[in-house]
């Protein structure tokens, strides 16, 4: 008997779960100096070089044991010195995120739950401890139990995320006007390439899923070609779901409008407020309330299921019920209590993630396919291009440091609207 495989549509899923997240919603916001066309090129660039860096880092995966996961990658592959840098800029990223996931997913449940069980007669006030546990415990049952329960569960979430996203957007999308869509409208500033490379960085930011690369060469059995369509198609997924987003706020709400949603930090209360002048948002803002749970959740199994793998490959934990419980109690449990500790402190960790997460999720992955060219004359997979597409991903990564650090340092315009 053949065992049966596992469908091409839940590792899609996975990764676009992982990838689409409630940052998409900034997304808007943070693109509005190159505005609509200019965030089209932008993503259509991040995605491809995403993208190819996920399928670099298969390409040196399996060539190593199912399991394996960075560490032992990056160890062999590049030295101690980058397996340092690389562990670093993997846990801080990763940790980073599922505290910030467990913050913002926490004070949704303690929102949703008190509402629920509250009556006229009796107020229920659950508190935000009590919101974040219970968020991060329902959630890590399914990265404890198997890949296959998050691949199910993402998939029901996904579900309900795009039925939240077309309520949400279809209203927006139906009243888009064209004046608007492209910045046709005189009182507006009307220059944007000198904002490209300081909008480049949220967009890497918003196309983060290779830590699910090493769980699906696993999850697939080594079929390289299953986990390169699963990667393709999940974030094309993610792509055209921002696009829609971009389509649906930037055609509704002038660029010169945007003044007020930037000076709060792209926070989608103030951009509702915005779009209100507008369009009727009432209903719009409650689907919003809803999509934007549920891409918590979804992001927040894809980034544990990640770092789940990746604590199990350093830790050399088993595959049994007692290696998988050490491995969550080290997964869930920092960023828990730092959640708890400090339920609004993330914001200026945030700032400095993306920097991590391109050296990981960028520069390292390039490295690793080129040195496993060196090492290994065959091989079951090799990403398109050659070597000039490990430059070309290069290039992009260096973009963003450099963008980045620009940012902080103050050497770049930055659009007020």
């Amino acid at each position: 008997m053949t065992k049966k495989q596992h469908s091409l549509f839940g590792g899609a899923m996975i990764i676009a779960g992982g990838t689409i997240g409630a940052g998409m919603l900034a997304n808007p916001t943070s693109t509005a100096g190159v505005w609509f066309l200019g965030s089209l090129v932008l993503l259509a660039y991040t995605w491809f070089c995403m993208t190819s860096s996920g399928l670099m880092l298969l390409e040196a995966n399996l060539h190593y044991p199912t399991g394996a996961s960075f560490d032992t990658i990056v160890k062999d592959l590049l030295g101690q010195g980058w397996n340092v840098i690389n562990g670093l800029s993997v846990a801080f990223v990763l940790y980073i995120l599922t505290y910030a996931y467990i913050t913002s997913g926490g004070g949704i449940t303690e929102g949703f739950i008190n509402q629920l069980l509250s009556s006229e007669q009796h107020t229920v006030q659950i508190g935000r401890v009590s919101g974040s546990l219970i968020f991060c415990l329902v959630l890590a049952v399914f990265v404890w139990f198997s890949t296959k329960a998050v691949d199910r569960f993402t998939t029901v979430l996904i579900g309900g995320m795009v039925i939240a996203f077309i309520l949400s957007v279809a209203g927006l999308i139906s009243s888009v006007k064209v004046e608007v869509l492209f910045d046709s409208m005189v009182q507006s500033e009307q220059q944007y390439l000198p904002y490209m490379l300081g909008a480049l960085p949220v967009c890497l930011v918003s196309f983060g899923f290779h830590q699910n690369v090493p769980s699906l060469v696993k999850y697939y059995e080594r079929d390289a070609n299953r986990v390169m369509k699963s990667v393709f198609f999940g974030t094309a997924i993610a792509l055209a779901v921002y696009v829609l987003w971009q389509l649906a706020v930037q055609g509704n709400l002038p660029r010169a409008e945007f003044a007020p949603v930037i000076e709060k930090g792209g926070d989608i209360a103030v951009l509702l407020q915005a779009l209100g002048k507008y369009i009727q948002t009432d209903f719009i803002a409650l689907a919003l309330r809803f999509f934007a749970y549920l891409a918590i959740a979804t992001s927040f199994l894809g980034v544990t299921l990640g770092l789940f793998d990746y604590i199990a490959d350093l830790c050399k934990f088993d595959d049994s019920r007692s290696g998988r419980t050490k491995t969550a109690l080290i997964t869930f449990l920092p960023p828990l209590l730092l959640s708890l500790t400090f339920p609004f402190g993330f914001v200026l960790a945030i700032g400095y993630a993306g920097l991590a997460a391109t050296i990981w999720a960028v520069i390292v992955p390039a490295l690793l396919a080129k040195a496993s060219r060196r090492k290994f004359a065959q091989s079951n997979y090799l990403v398109y291009g050659g070597n000039f597409m490990i430059y070309f991903v290069i290039l992009f990564g260096l973009l963003n440091i450099v963008a980045q650090l620009a940012m902080q340092f103050g050497y770049l315009p930055e659009f007020r609207g």
